[in-house]
């Protein structure tokens, strides 16, 4: 009988060191879990390549078991909270710029500027910049995102104009040249589903504007720069320039107006959208440009950033990882697959088409949008006082100052 106490209480005891070690995983070594989510747009490449990173990284770290968590996009911010607040579910989790502040602010976060410090100066400075929050890195970048507006070549030839336009003044002028064929300058994406950051956003940081105020206390999107950016808009839908359906439009290529030649170009269109146009219409049909231009250029681009949480009891080992995933092999790997670009400026990535090419010219012109805790809250009021706008229903003005009436007070009521 002695003999197995002894065994249970041994048995016990194990499963108590175990419950101690990095997450379960047993005393000698320590777990890291990354959430990850499918920024590979196939999912069997997906699969294949984090299952190479878990491979390669822990060939070179036997003491640490790295489990990479995919996560669907979906329901993605409330299951962040929730993991934060709960203090379980990740060490790591891939953050964008807006959704940082939130989570720094209430201290659930750890600064992670040591893990760049050594190659600092090899990162996008806009990378580390917009991942960074009171002179504190909270995300390390593993990729780069860029936006940059995209014609339908066809469209302008057929219309008659020279050259793509660039500046406002440029496109209010060829819009009724391609109205006249029954093609609407603009593809402006106007549902309210639709992200600011890719519809109207590009438009208010060209004009020298800001969604916020410079202390964050107030909206500033209903000024001058804001006005004339919506204004702008309406200008463009008198003279034929946007889609019938401007105000309920969604956002899409495959299938849509400027692959069928109904609409000339989109502003604001991803690497992954010129590849759809270019399947579409073929690629010698398809022109990438720079970022629209009013008061200056301003292209809206996000860093992916691996962030760590406070809770995190394998702090040292997550880092560890941080910067593997983020050196020039894996970051390069990581821009292949994704079709996205790295956030390295030592980084070559392979196979790069010429369309790509061309789209990573906007990357000097990035901007990740306004961060601030409240930022997703204030977008999702302003959409559809735009919509309302493009409907016929309110002035610019009228529009944006009833926007930021309601901003405001949620702003004043701490969200």
């Amino acid at each position: 009988m002695r003999k197995v106490a002894l065994a249970g209480l041994a048995a016990a005891l194990g499963v108590v060191l175990a419950g101690c070690g990095g997450s379960g995983s047993g005393s000698d070594k320590s777990t890291v879990t990354l959430w990850m989510y499918p920024v590979i747009g196939d999912q069997a490449k997906n699969q294949a390549f984090w299952a190479k990173i878990e491979k390669d990284f822990e060939a070179k770290n036997a003491t640490i078991d790295l489990k990479v968590d995919h996560q669907p996009w979906e329901g993605r911010q409330e299951k962040i909270t929730t993991a934060l607040a709960s203090k379980k579910g990740f060490d790591l989790v891939v953050l964008t710029p807006d959704q940082i502040p939130q989570y720094a602010k209430q201290g659930a976060l750890a600064p992670v500027d040591d893990v760049v410090a050594a190659a600092k100066t090899s990162f996008l400075p806009n990378a580390l910049t917009a991942l960074s929050m009171e002179g504190k890195l909270y995300g390390v970048p593993i990729y780069q995102t860029i936006t940059a507006p995209i014609y339908n070549k066809k469209a302008f030839t057929d219309a008659g104009v020279t050259g793509f336009p660039q500046t406002w003044e440029e496109f209010k002028a060829a819009a009724p040249k391609l109205a006249a064929k029954k093609v609407a300058i603009l593809d402006y994406p106007g549902a309210p589903e639709v992200s600011l950051n890719q519809s109207f956003y590009p438009l208010l940081w060209g004009n020298g504007g800001s969604v916020f105020a410079a202390d964050g206390k107030s909206v500033a999107f209903n000024g001058p720069e804001g006005i004339g950016a919506l204004q702008f808009l309406l200008d463009l839908q008198k003279l034929g320039g946007l889609p019938e359906n401007a105000a309920t439009k969604k956002n899409e290529i495959e299938g849509g107006a400027l692959a069928g030649g109904k609409t000339a170009v989109y502003h604001a269109a991803t690497a992954l959208q010129v590849a759809q146009l270019g399947a579409a219409i073929g690629d010698d049909n398809v022109g990438v440009g720079l970022p629209l231009e009013n008061a200056k250029k301003v292209a809206f681009g996000i860093p992916g950033g691996l962030v760590l949480a406070k809770h995190s009891p394998n702090a040292e080992a997550a880092k560890k990882f941080a910067a593997f995933l983020s050196a020039p092999e894996a970051s390069a790997a990581l821009a292949k697959e994704s079709g996205f670009f790295s956030a390295r400026t030592d980084v070559t990535v392979p196979g790069i088409s010429p369309v790509v090419q061309e789209f990573a010219k906007s990357l000097e012109y990035a901007f990740p949008g306004d961060t601030h805790p409240m930022a997703r809250q204030v977008m999702a009021l302003i959409a559809p006082e735009i919509q309302a706008a493009l409907l016929g229903q309110k002035d610019a003005k009228t529009a944006l100052d009833d926007a930021a009436k309601e901003a405001n007070a949620l702003l004043a009521n701490g969200g």
